[in-house]
């Protein structure tokens, strides 16, 4: 159970740069990139060789950096986060498996960082599934048939919206736990969650401090 002091420690630092408070997610309106590819893996999403920092900021320049880069840090044209509609993308459509392999949370750390809010796919690893919602990002599960009529609309430019109360991309509906829809809908990540009890920690620390001063 945390004490007061640890508490009043992250309402201190949850907004810097290492604890960034979650941003909410309600209502989405925007470009979507396709990436048509079954099995995008985690490494794929942020090589390995990133992940010696601990700061959520930074690592959307790196982002599918072995598909976006050349050796010599050229960029790979026809790659589609390098094509001009796509470089503010705030949705990603992708295909089955998608974020497999190692269980690395920086890979929704480099996709939050780069801009994006919502990933939609046939199907996603479990690990990952379970890190977007945690950093604020919205994996989203559709049939096959759904991500293709997704996929069509992101490769022709257009605008996706989406809707998190009303479980909606564009005609098509989702399921989503209700707990992580509210944790979204909120902000809430699980220092904001903490926080929320932060009167009752509080009050159990004072009450057990006053009845067992030894401890």
């Amino acid at each position: 159970m945390p004490c007061p002091q640890l508490i009043s420690s992250l309402k201190t630092t949850s907004h810097n740069a290492l604890i960034p408070g979650m941003e909410a997610f309600t209502k989405l309106t925007a470009i979507a990139a396709p990436l048509n590819l079954a099995n995008v893996d985690t490494d794929m999403i942020i090589p390995k060789q990133f992940l010696r920092t601990i700061k959520r900021t930074g690592l959307g320049v790196n982002l599918f950096n072995d598909m976006r880069y050349e050796e010599n840090g050229n960029e790979i044209a026809d790659f589609v986060l390098n094509h001009a509609a796509y470089r503010k993308a705030q949705i990603l459509v992708g295909g089955e498996n998608f974020g497999c392999g190692s269980s690395r949370e920086h890979a929704p750390w480099a996709l939050l960082d780069f801009g994006i809010r919502c990933i939609i796919a046939p199907s996603f690893a479990d690990i990952f599934y379970n890190n977007c919602f945690k950093n604020g990002i919205l994996p989203v599960a559709l049939p096959q048939e759904q991500v293709d009529t997704l996929m069509t609309m992101a490769t022709a430019g257009k605008e996706i919206s989406i809707d998190l109360a009303a479980q909606k991309i564009e005609s098509f509906s989702f399921e989503i736990d209700a707990f992580r829809k509210d944790c979204l809908l909120n902000g809430l990540d699980d220092i904001g969650l903490t926080l929320e009890k932060s009167d009752a920690i509080a009050a159990y620390e004072k009450k057990n401090k006053n009845e067992r001063p030894w401890l």
